[in-house]
């Protein structure tokens, strides 16, 4: 009877469900185990351990997890496409689903050959956005696989490139400022955004260069399973990405991050006067 329970956790080992839906995995996790193709199909080439997006004049394409998420440590490998991409658009994000949603944006804005690109990160809460900040990436994000991550709780949402914190935004529901509530799913995109994504829309895609590539790898998921609205669940501290050292950075962190400040970004929505002439109140905190 032992020999035959030790078989049988072996062969269920690889596919174990921790703590309502925590999926960890010593190898990346197939796509099709936590993903699924949500638009233009005929645009994505599915490699197993490697997805390839893809985008010409007649569609972009994306993907999404099979379930929503309350809280996380979201993780994906992105190469961007090269070349000539002004225009065009490859995001990696968390979003909720109905018109007052909540959602937590990378968005890679592609430039003109021999221009840099832009990355966008975006905060929504209930229907509300409009917190855009960029940064200027200090490697070149067409050449290979760089890591990007949203780190996720009840605390502070944390965007990170390659284990660098870039932007940190605080938990401050307490003084009226949004804050997610809401289960959410993860997705990635490769879609059209000439009309603002490169010199505020100026500048339009050039077909001639289609179709785009943007590839993703590393397809485990560390989050708490949700439904519509977080599960309370999600906020408890035996999940390791809710525990007291994610609650704020520490201090080498820290010091990346003011630097990250100083000498990337490019714009903030906290500092421009013109669309904000009264600072939002997160910015303040």
């Amino acid at each position: 009877m032992n020999s035959l329970i030790f078989i049988f956790l072996v062969v269920l080992a690889p596919h174990v469900v921790l703590s309502r839906g925590i999926k960890r995995s010593e190898e990346i996790t197939l796509f099709d185990q936590n993903y699924k193709v949500t638009w233009g199909a005929n645009h994505v080439i599915n490699q197993g351990k490697e997805i390839q997006l893809t985008m010409d004049n007649s569609s972009g394409s994306g993907f999404a997890s099979k379930i929503n998420y309350g809280s996380g440590f979201f993780h994906m490998k992105i190469k961007v496409p090269g070349r000539n991409s002004a225009g065009v658009v490859t995001a990696y994000y968390l979003m909720s689903e109905g018109n007052n949603h909540d959602e937590l944006d990378f968005e890679f804005l592609g430039n003109s050959e021999g221009k840099s690109y832009s990355l966008q990160t975006n905060v929504w809460t209930n229907g509300e956005g409009g917190r855009e900040q960029r940064i200027q990436l200090w490697f070149d994000p067409t050449s290979n696989f760089y890591e990007y991550k949203i780190l996720w709780n009840q605390h502070q949402i944390v965007f990170y490139v390659d284990n660098i914190p870039i932007r940190i935004y605080k938990n401050n529901n307490n003084i009226g400022v949004g804050y997610p509530t809401k289960a959410m799913q993860i997705q990635a995109s490769l879609w059209n955004g000439e009309n603002w994504a490169t010199d505020g829309g100026q500048t339009k895609i050039n077909w001639t260069y289609a179709p785009f590539k943007a590839n993703f790898q590393g397809f485990d998921v560390s989050g708490c399973e949700s439904q519509t609205l977080i599960d309370p669940n999600c906020v408890s501290d035996h999940f390791w990405w809710n525990n007291k050292s994610f609650w704020q950075l520490d201090s080498t962190s820290q010091k990346q991050y003011e630097n990250v400040k100083i000498k990337y970004v490019t714009y903030d929505y906290c500092k421009d006067r013109e669309r904000y002439p009264t600072s939002p109140i997160e910015c303040l905190h």
